[in-house]
């Protein structure tokens, strides 16, 4: 496996700006979709960054933290799944339960090792707080990305640098005599995008609007399903005739996230509206206690 001298310092760089991106400048491109996307142009195989990238951003869709927790660190682990992926010709699959979930679990301690070291800082803000000294607090405030910036990149890049041959000896194992756990890892990396869902549809509230996450449901796998006949019909008759030229396209992830799009739309207006018809009731309301609550739209309605 051969990483270039510029593809790590690339990749490096890196993981030590989408920590940034994520506590502060909050531009998306610290999400793990973008990282496997990155990654994949830098070495070469977008389908399999953007294969990783999408899977790991899907597991960690419903995860969560309050205050100062932490959590795995999902892209840290597709940077490097995605570069000894391609660099040791791993399936994208295998590579997902084999580095990426390891690597973004072990990087809870560098998470906290991070926030530790930049206690440090906090504290000379708070001195030169009690100075007014506003130029001591900006200084202080931007040498925070230092310890932030250098917990991702110093165990990025080394695993950069020194894991090739580890990683080299793992595939080969898992391409031979460990078969049956490489395939294994395999059949988990493609379920664990399906765990991500899991959790997310644990804390939405998919009781109350179930009718939305149903008619979705249907929406998608209807137009999947016809826009794939579609494409096997016109391969069909591109291998019976040769005049045949016209393509067609399957049904694209921006179609159908415009349909969820849409219809999120449509609970949120209810959601904004529900207040408004509730309080035009309450205002007209009649003399009759037994009529006074007619019209009145309850929460378990909308």
């Amino acid at each position: 496996m051969n990483i270039a001298w510029w593809q790590i310092l690339l990749l490096t760089l890196y993981s030590g700006y989408q920590i940034l991106d994520e506590l502060q400048i909050y531009s998306s491109l610290s999400a793990p979709v973008f990282a496997g996307f990155f990654t994949g142009i830098v070495m070469g195989d977008v389908k399999a960054g953007l294969t990783i990238g999408a899977s790991m951003q899907l597991m960690v869709l419903g995860v969560g933290t309050f205050g100062g927790a932490s959590r795995i660190d999902a892209n840290s682990g597709t940077i490097l799944a995605t570069a000894f992926s391609i660099g040791a010709g791993m399936k994208p699959e295998a590579a997902i339960g084999a580095i990426a979930v390891p690597v973004a679990s072990l990087m809870i301690e560098m998470d906290i090792l991070g926030r530790f070291l930049n206690t440090f800082f906090a504290h000379r803000i708070d001195a030169e707080v009690e100075k007014m000294n506003y130029k001591g607090i900006e200084r202080y405030f931007l040498c925070g990305i230092i310890p932030w910036s250098f917990s991702r990149m110093i165990p990025v890049g080394l695993a950069l640098s020194l894991g090739g041959g580890l990683v080299r000896s793992v595939t080969n194992y898992l391409n031979g005599p460990l078969l049956w756990l490489g395939n294994g890892l395999t059949v988990a990396g493609k379920v664990l995008p399906a765990v991500g869902f899991a959790i997310l549809l644990r804390y939405l509230p998919v009781k109350k609007h179930y009718p939305y996450l149903i008619l979705g449901f249907v929406i998608t796998t209807l137009f999947t399903v016809l826009f794939g006949d579609v494409q096997a019909i016109a391969t069909g008759l591109t291998a019976a005739s040769k005049a045949f030229t016209t393509t067609f396209n399957g049904l694209s992830m921006l179609a159908i996230a415009l349909i969820g799009f849409a219809l999120a739309a449509m609970a949120y207006q209810r959601e904004v509206a529900a207040p408004k018809v509730v309080a035009q009731a309450a205002s007209s309301g009649s003399s009759d206690s037994d009529n006074s609550s007619e019209g009145e739209i309850e929460d378990d309605e909308l």
